[in-house]
């Protein structure tokens, strides 16, 4: 998949420290790290990476995670996942990519009984990335997976986990994907994935005593249908090497309707300010007379339907949307939008999204909204 998951500055840092902390809270926390080694294979997404691919990746992976037992409602909801920070290092084998180093905000998903010694378990860590062997026009003109040392990279890994095997050590082994690209924000950019099956060492830094909270859940929840009105905005660069940064604006406003704790579905309209359009409209008419297209029309709007998670203060969306007013063929008439929003307060919230037609990214997205 080219360029097609999350890129979120910061947002590591927000996924761990979005949820209250109090010395309360400690009571119902442990603390326990991670070191494993996973060894895949570069996924061949496109023809054109087939000269990048020249061995099988592979690296470490070093996490630190908060256990949580039920200091705070929303944990229950969610079988009591962990948060923490993971670093990776991934050395592709190849001489034309290079290296990655990443550094995630991550959460630990508990598939099975929460207090099972045997754990089936989900993460999903999104974060930065550090590439050593970008592309340049002189010296290295065949890397069009990376076109810039910092990246966006996200990373699941499903992965059995049986701990304090002796005394606080145990271990674990599963699978895992690794995306990295820049989202476009230059070209080119087409991203890579990774597959590997990782195996690993785990250690709990606290005693086995702990406590879990269970409180009686009311699962008749109900809220009113809400207005949302969002401003976004960011630059990018479209998929011609060289053609420039430029600023990018997205004015959205959209109804949402809960349908319980965790979830809300959606219906709204985007209205998209692009002006790196106007250079590749022209671009385009010179290069393709056959197709030329008489407009200057940098607008599109578009429909969508979405869906909210709600996990406490911090949030995931998913929409799919479909350009009404489309003047000019740019990629598909219809687009996606994948997204984290951060509520601070009731009404307010930070929004960073990914924007993108199929698996080809268009933009970053930052952006400010109100939910009234």
């Amino acid at each position: 998949m080219k360029k097609i998951l999350l890129f979120f500055l910061l947002v590591s840092y927000g996924i761990i420290w979005a949820q209250d902390s109090d010395a309360k809270k400690e009571k119902y926390t442990q603390n326990s790290i991670q070191a494993e080694y996973f060894y895949g294979n570069t996924l061949k997404h496109q023809p054109n990476i087939a000269p990048i691919i020249q061995g099988h990746p592979q690296g470490i992976i070093l996490s630190w995670n908060r256990k949580n037992f039920g200091a705070e409602e929303w944990e229950q909801h969610y079988n009591y996942p962990d948060v923490g920070f993971s670093f990776a290092y991934q050395d592709y084998n190849s001489d034309i990519v290079g290296e990655l180093y990443s550094l995630y905000g991550h959460y630990n998903f508990y598939l099975l009984n929460r207090i099972s010694k045997n754990q089936l378990m989900l993460r999903a860590g999104i974060g930065l990335a550090w590439n050593t062997n970008p592309y340049d026009k002189e010296t290295n003109n065949k890397n069009i997976s990376f076109g810039t040392h910092l990246n966006s990279s996200t990373y699941f890994k499903l992965f059995y986990q049986r701990e304090r095997i002796f005394k606080n050590l145990g271990v674990e082994a599963g699978l895992t994907f690794i995306h990295a690209s820049n989202s476009n924000f230059k070209s080119p950019n087409t991203g890579l994935n990774t597959w590997g099956a990782t195996v690993g060492l785990n250690y709990n830094l606290e005693g086995e005593d702990y406590e879990i909270i269970e409180r009686e859940i009311t699962e008749d929840y109900k809220e009113p249908i809400k207005f949302n009105i969002v401003f976004r905005g960011g630059v990018n660069e479209s998929e011609i090497i060289g053609s420039g940064l430029f600023p990018f604006f997205v004015f959205s406003g959209y109804v949402d309707k809960r349908i319980g704790r965790k979830s809300a579905f959606q219906f709204g309209t985007d209205i998209f300010i692009s002006p790196f359009m106007k250079d590749y409209i022209e671009y385009w008419n010179i290069n393709f007379p056959d197709r030329a297209v008489e407009t200057s029309d940098i607008t599109r709007i578009g429909l969508f339907l979405g869906h909210e998670l709600f996990v406490n203060k911090i949030s995931i969306i998913a929409q799919l949307g479909y350009y009404v007013h489309y003047p000019f063929p740019y990629e598909t008439q219809y687009y996606e939008r994948l997204g984290i929003k951060r509520y601070f307060g009731d009404k307010w919230y930070a929004a960073a999204s990914l924007k993108a037609h199929g698996a080809n990214a268009e933009t970053v997205e930052f952006g400010v909204g109100i939910r009234l």
